[in-house]
């Protein structure tokens, strides 16, 4: 990706309850749900940061950092993002957005970065989300890193949780798009879903 504004955050901190084990490390084909999320995300970005809470078993490479939560206690995606903007602070990066990515979409449609870089040049919200065939998609998002300090206190003081309320609050901008076969955003949620994701990976 041309443009270095933007760092690729894949939040790998769920705690996979309804899957039953770390849904990360759990093999889809030759690779880890993690690894086909890591894979994708390669395609348009040279630099990528996973934020998880757990020993994670992915390639030492120079494009990929791997850092916890800020938090502890796995208190979810809005930790997740937050953590991200943070080392961006600290380690006194360039970067005035991050691309968040869930760990566990191993098909998604990689247009909907470029679809970020449009969004960026208009600078109409400091917060966007991806929605396809009226599903919102609260992880796939597009975040300013101004946001980090009010982010922050909503986290620590106003105990704010989920990313779909917080978003609401702040205001955020839906990017629409569609399919029309498999869903490309299919969360692998559950092995029922993982059943679901191998008859795809066959036609994939």
């Amino acid at each position: 990706m041309n443009n270095n504004n933007i760092l690729a955050v894949i939040l790998a901190g769920g705690k996979s309850k309804r899957f039953g084990k770390d849904k990360n490390q759990v093999k889809l084909g030759s690779k880890s749900l993690l690894e086909h999320v890591i894979d994708r995300v390669r395609m348009k970005f040279k630099k990528i940061l996973v934020i998880s809470n757990k020993n994670i078993k992915i390639q030492n490479t120079k494009d990929i950092s791997v850092i916890p939560d800020c938090f502890q206690g796995n208190l979810g995606p809005l930790v997740g993002a937050l953590s991200a903007m943070k080392w961006i602070n600290e380690k006194k990066n360039n970067y005035k957005w991050i691309a968040t990515f869930p760990s566990d979409t191993p098909f998604f449609d990689t247009s909907i970065i470029d679809k970020y870089l449009e969004e960026v040049k208009n600078n109409q919200s400091q917060l966007y989300f991806i929605k396809s065939n009226q599903k919102r998609h609260n992880i796939f998002g597009l975040w300013s890193v101004d946001l980090m300090g009010i982010l922050e206190e909503d986290i620590t003081k106003k105990n704010f949780r989920k990313v779909e309320d917080w978003s609401n609050k702040i205001g955020v901008k839906i990017i629409n798009t569609k399919f029309n076969k498999f869903d490309p955003f299919l969360n692998i949620n559950t092995k029922d879903d993982l059943i679901e994701a191998k008859k795809i990976l066959k036609k994939f």
